[in-house]
């Protein structure tokens, strides 16, 4: 049955010498997602038409780039020898949390410049960002990466996945073939419930900023735990992990804001006129 089981291939289609990755295809497919979910949200709220239009001509090639730069950064033993490598972003090497940190200050300085609420915007693309890392999971996936250790068979059935995950997960590395973790999957539907959870918040009409605080909590509680488990993380010490730390901070720093934000009373909700 070993013999038998063929990943998926990366490549989703190809015209002559061009191919397109399956991880490129869902990876833009989170993003127009998430545009749609952000505009409709912002349309709502009375933001300046095409607002998210604008943000995401900067945004998004700022993210990669940001998300590469974070990468090389933890990798720079390798490249620092290998410079012609450091814009091979096609052989993989981006990290969500570099991506983040692109993204928000590309938020900061656009609502600076435009007269806008960062908070409000960061609270109306909160959503998105988790839809789009929901998916962008898959992407992993596809590309048999992000996986957790060794596991076998018969524990993935008994998660009750279907062969297609299952298979996927039979992984060769370092030249022998094994059952790994389904890291990515674990993700992917954390993100899931965060993503209804967050849709739920907004409902509600909550403080501003508190629902980018909430997704920011969330997913790093989540990303600590699911990090433990991956066998790729970048390292800040032989047992430190970057992401897990990150993490740990992110989540302190988020609670202190809406802490502090909540004591001074600073933050309004979206029914309140004021633009704080």
């Amino acid at each position: 049955m070993l013999a038998s089981i063929q990943p998926i291939d990366p490549v989703a289609i190809s015209f002559g010498p061009i191919n397109v990755a399956w991880y490129g295809l869902i990876i833009g497919t989170g993003i127009i997602l998430g545009y749609i979910l952000a505009n409709r949200e912002a349309n709502r709220l009375g933001l300046p038409k095409d607002t998210f239009a604008d943000l995401l001509i900067w945004a998004v090639p700022i993210a990669i780039i940001s998300a590469r730069i974070y990468y090389v950064i933890f990798q720079w033993e390798y490249y620092s020898g290998n410079p012609g490598a450091i814009i091979q972003i096609w052989n993989g090497g981006i990290a969500i949390h570099g991506a983040l940190i692109g993204a928000v200050a590309t938020v900061i300085i656009f609502a600076k410049r435009k007269g806008l609420s960062f908070w409000k915007i960061v609270d109306i693309a909160a959503p998105s960002i988790i839809l789009g890392q929901m998916l962008g999971r898959w992407g992993n996936f596809t590309n048999q990466e992000a996986h957790g250790g060794e596991v076998s068979r018969s524990f993935l059935e008994g998660l009750y996945l279907p062969d297609w995950i299952i298979n996927q997960m039979y992984i060769e590395v370092n030249g022998s073939f094994s059952y790994y973790h389904p890291t990515f999957l674990y993700e992917s539907l954390w993100s899931l419930v965060g993503l209804i959870l967050l849709l739920v918040l907004r409902k509600v009409n909550p403080l501003r900023g508190e629902i980018f605080l909430s997704y920011v909590i969330w997913y790093s509680i989540g990303r600590a735990f699911i990090e433990g488990l991956r066998t790729d993380s970048l390292m800040l010490t032989d047992t430190i992990r970057v992401a897990q730390l990150l993490s740990f901070l992110l989540i302190a720093g988020a609670i202190a804001i809406m802490a502090y934000r909540r004591k001074t009373g600073v933050t309004t909700r979206y029914t309140d006129k004021r633009n704080k």
